[in-house]
């Protein structure tokens, strides 16, 4: 794309030709090795996680990849990259944005650059490819209505002290929703990348309260009534109550006082045994038709500048006035050193204090 852009400036019609026919066959390779390999396994990536079944039937679709996918951490997946090398049993993943960073220090990563490389913004890409973020996700809650015990629906982190209700996070030790979950809330409450002290606290107090649940709220917990108030990914939480058999009892919202917005990025893995499928399963995740499959699973593409969403889809979208006090991550070293430190001090200041 870059060079078909300085050809047109040029003026050069023969070398915007050639630059184009470049570019086109190259993607045609790249679609034909991948057929080849004839499947893609991923981590990280279930059906229900901003929709991405929709991808994955996509690609069986138009490409014939067949795909499997274990479902694990951002820690676990980075993990198992390093420690099955060559004998590798996936492919790509779908890590947090702190991830990022990891996976290439760590050297389990290969790079690719989709063909709407431009259109990602410099922040939410490494420069050499080796992870971009394909969406991003505000934290929120997600309310079961019928099981507050007479406490009113919370709409902010400081409603949470007084509930009578169970409030679940999940592993912060290893996934980064949970991670990001503290990070929100010591934003909320003065806190910064460098001091998630005031998160730390408020969950202690919950804990002292016997109100800390350790049920990662996902939909197998909610369906069997373990998630009172859950702290989620906005998209988790739309797409969790979508699902439920009864999806009124539920309210997702984003905490009026303060939350965090990230997002999630693929990464290849270096010992891929299917490394043109994971590619190809990359350049469809950055096109029109794989942002909008985000879309559809109520994640926000980072593209979503460069696209026209249907308007059914939309609407499935939180509203725009609840994201007010969101706050992107200003300082990601700092905030990659305090999420590395966050288990100790979890386990220390927070599950200490569980009755």
């Amino acid at each position: 794309m870059k060079q078909l852009f300085l050809a047109s400036l040029l003026g050069s019609t023969i070398a915007m030709s050639t630059a184009a026919m470049a570019a086109d066959t190259d993607l045609k390779t790249l679609e034909a090795a991948a057929k080849a390999e004839g499947a893609v396994n991923s981590v990280g990536m279930p059906d229900d996680w901003a929709n991405w079944k929709g991808t994955w039937d996509d690609l069986a679709k138009l490409y014939g990849l067949k795909h499997i996918d274990t479902d694990m951490s951002s820690a676990q997946e980075i993990a198992k990259f390093a420690a099955e090398k060559d004998n590798a049993s996936a492919d790509i993943g779908d890590v947090g944005a702190a991830f990022g960073p990891i996976a290439v220090k760590q050297g389990v990563v290969q790079p690719y650059k989709p063909s709407t490389w431009d259109q990602v913004p410099d922040w939410a890409k490494d420069k050499d490819g080796n992870w971009a973020l394909a969406y991003t996700g505000t934290i929120a809650f997600i309310v079961n209505k019928k099981l507050l015990h007479g406490s009113e629906v919370p709409t902010k982190w400081a409603d949470l002290k007084t509930g009578k209700y169970k409030v679940s996070i999940g592993d912060v030790s290893t996934a980064a929703q949970a991670a990001n979950g503290v990070l929100a809330a010591a934003l909320a409450n003065g806190g910064d990348e460098k001091n998630i002290k005031p998160a730390l606290l408020l969950f202690a107090d919950i804990a002292k309260q016997g109100r800390l649940s350790m049920a990662n709220p996902t939909i197998a917990t909610m369906e069997k009534g373990e998630v009172e108030v859950g702290v989620v990914w906005d998209f988790n939480g739309l797409s969790y109550k979508a699902k439920m058999a009864n999806p009124d009892d539920y309210v997702v919202l984003i905490p009026s006082d303060g939350s965090v917005i990230s997002g999630y990025t693929t990464i290849i893995n270096k010992y891929a045994k299917h490394p043109n499928a994971a590619k190809l399963t990359r350049e469809y995740i950055f096109s029109d038709a794989g942002q909008i499959n985000l879309a559809k699973g109520n994640a926000r593409p980072i593209r979503a500048e460069h696209l026209k969403l249907p308007e059914e889809v939309q609407a499935k979208l939180l509203p725009n006035e609840q994201y007010k006090k969101v706050t992107p991550i200003k300082d990601a070293d700092a905030w990659e050193k305090t999420s590395k430190a966050l288990p100790q001090m979890w386990n220390e200041e927070v599950i200490v204090e569980m009755k």
